[in-house]
């Protein structure tokens, strides 16, 4: 199937209503793909990054019904997702996070990463490991990222980016009074205003995208 980039399916949807399906066959990428993969591992590399390359999910197909989404989903190089022209519908979930108020939850990225380097980014987010339901890579993302466990989940959407990221939108509330610990990925962190008209001036215009595509 050949998914363009765009909003695919809008929610939100509970937990329970997405399904995935992990096919056997690895996706094969064209040289061209695997050599970029290949540059774009080293450059990590040369900056310091501990990532490490290896196998994570790709999006193969997808299914919306009046019952759920349903995801097809199949093992992929995981630094295809590297590639700024062609990420070849590799699969990363994005847990929005939200305060018992309503406020957002914002960490800068630390200049090692992979993604957003140096960037105020929304919540917590990464790859599907093999095997791994999309949905529960939603709360390990956020276990591990900031140390909580949300009182209430919603999966908001499936979109598919400019360079054919795809991307499973969640979003997390957390109870009152919760504590958030980042991890090492992140070097600062903050609650934004509910109202994103108040976030700060710097703040990326895609994640002011995100929030109108929450509904807020």
């Amino acid at each position: 199937m050949d998914i363009e980039p765009g909003i695919l399916a809008r929610g939100p949807w509970r937990p329970e209503q997405v399904t995935c399906r992990w096919l056997r066959e690895e996706f094969r990428a064209e040289p061209a793909r695997l050599d970029a993969a290949d540059a774009e591992i080293a450059a990590l590399t040369d900056r310091g990054s501990p990532s490490h390359d290896g196998l994570a999910a790709r999006l193969a197909a997808w299914r919306e019904d009046g019952r759920g989404l349903a995801l097809e989903l199949q093992p992929a190089r995981w630094a295809l997702r590297l590639n700024h022209e062609d990420a070849a519908t590799s699969l990363t979930v994005l847990c929005v996070v939200r305060s018992h108020d309503g406020r957002w939850l914002a960490g800068r990225r630390a200049a090692w990463v992979a993604t957003w380097a140096g960037k105020w980014a929304l919540g917590a987010g990464g790859s599907v490991e093999v095997g791994e339901h999309p949905v529960d890579t939603l709360t390990r993302e956020l276990q591990e990222e900031w140390s909580v466990v949300p009182d209430r989940l919603q999966v908001e959407a499936l979109v598919v980016l400019p360079n054919r990221m795809a991307m499973l939108v969640g979003q997390a509330w957390l109870p009152e009074g919760a504590e958030v610990v980042p991890d090492h990925e992140h070097d600062a962190h903050a609650w934004w205003p509910a109202d994103p008209d108040g976030w700060p001036a710097d703040a990326d215009p895609r994640l002011h995208g995100m929030a109108s595509m929450l509904g807020t």
